[in-house]
């Protein structure tokens, strides 16, 4: 990393901003390419802002928690929807004049939010399965992948090439992720912040340890 980019930036780049990035390299994303992200955490949140870097139009970001969608609208996302709203179809069916998004970023990984994901994509697009969780997935009626032409890829890590891309980025001022580091401890109080994370306590992106 270059000097004057403060270390605890450059500890966030590592998995929480280097396997979204990736997500987009795998997703093969171009510009003004209708994108839905699904899921605000650490991942989510900076598909948001790589999303947006990429020329990615429209933008919708999704997720229950009301701060994870207004931050969301900060960094770059055009909209910010409660994928438990029963009028969330409508809205991205309407976001996307009726076309549906042409790249869904699962960022959750359970069954509703790639169901939902997998329903909101129009002719050709693509879903990139990001998150994990112990759910067993179903990909909805066989029709989406036959005469809808849909593609479903599921995304793990990174290369070394997408760390030395994010370290030109943050390093040329193109990427932010100064936001990203939402609370610095001590060692010995990791406890603390996996709590803090695991009970969404002040809607934290990435807290640090330092030893």
């Amino acid at each position: 990393m270059p000097e004057h980019v403060p270390l605890e930036q450059a500890a966030v780049l590592a998995d929480a901003v280097s396997t979204p990035y990736g997500a987009v390299d795998t997703a093969g994303l171009r510009p003004a390419e209708a994108v839905g992200i699904w899921g605000l955490g650490g991942l989510g949140t900076h598909l948001v802002q790589l999303a947006r870097i990429c020329g990615a139009s429209p933008i919708v970001a999704l997720d229950p928690l009301p701060a994870a969608r207004e931050r969301a609208l900060g960094l770059g996302a055009d909209f910010a929807l409660d994928p438990l709203d029963e009028a969330t179809p409508d809205q991205l069916a309407e976001i996307t004049g009726g076309h549906g998004l042409d790249v869904a970023f699962d960022c959750v990984g359970r069954g509703a939010s790639v169901e939902q994901a997998d329903r909101a994509l129009g002719h050709r697009g693509r879903l990139v399965l990001v998150g994990l969780s112990a759910d067993e997935l179903d990909l909805g009626p066989e029709l989406n992948f036959v005469r809808r032409r849909h593609t479903v890829v599921g995304h793990l890590g990174y290369r070394m090439k997408h760390l030395s891309d994010l370290v030109e980025l943050v390093a040329r001022g193109r990427l932010d992720v100064s936001g990203s580091v939402s609370a610095i401890l001590p060692l010995e109080e990791a406890a603390e912040g996996v709590r803090r994370l695991r009970e969404h306590d002040g809607d934290p992106i990435r807290v640090l340890l330092r030893p």
